[in-house]
């Protein structure tokens, strides 16, 4: 059984805003999403492991989903000067992807088996393999919820936890499938 309270606080001491209980049972991954990462405004589409289609079709991940019942959605808000304060955004990021790999880590420790979902595509390498050779990091690479066909604002309302935080915030959302 999952202690949520400890998780709270473990996701509060890796630097995380907000924390959750994820009914995994509240997933769909969505061919819509999916569609928007193939307009590809991130530049990532078909340029890197973790992003569609190296993270695998939408089949793929639903499999890899459906193995899990309840897991920990965690957020990064972020103050910003104005609706268009791009380094706030960067910055609030940079926080979120830190915090995250910070508790991926902690988390192996209990939940070896555990399903790291971020935000954004991974940039643990400079210059991604793929498609030409095989991931640096398969062990480490993370894909998004989005490149899962996750909408996040969904998952977020399904379990409780908002999604938006007012005008002037910016808020990363990413989770951890854990049993």
């Amino acid at each position: 059984m999952i202690d949520f309270e400890t998780l709270d606080a473990r996701g509060k001491n890796a630097g995380f805003t907000h924390t959750g209980p994820l009914d995994c049972h509240t997933i769909r991954l969505l061919p819509e999403v999916r569609e928007m990462c193939a307009a590809d405004k991130c530049h990532q589409y078909n340029k890197n492991w973790t992003c569609p289609p190296g993270c695998g079709s939408l089949e793929e991940c639903e499999g890899k989903v459906r193995r899990y019942q309840k897991g920990l959605i965690v957020q990064t808000v972020g103050e910003l000067e104005d609706n268009m304060d791009g380094e706030g955004m960067m910055e609030t990021e940079a926080r979120h992807k830190e915090a995250f790999l910070r508790l991926m880590e902690d988390l192996k420790k209990d939940y070896p088996d555990l399903l790291a979902i971020g935000a954004g595509c991974c940039t643990r390498c400079k210059t991604c393999t793929y498609p030409d050779a095989p991931c640096r990091f398969p062990d480490k690479k993370v894909s998004s919820m989005e490149a899962y066909g996750m909408l996040v604002s969904q998952i977020c309302k399904d379990n409780s936890l908002p999604y938006y935080y007012g005008d002037c915030t910016i808020a990363y959302t990413s989770c951890f499938l854990l049993e």
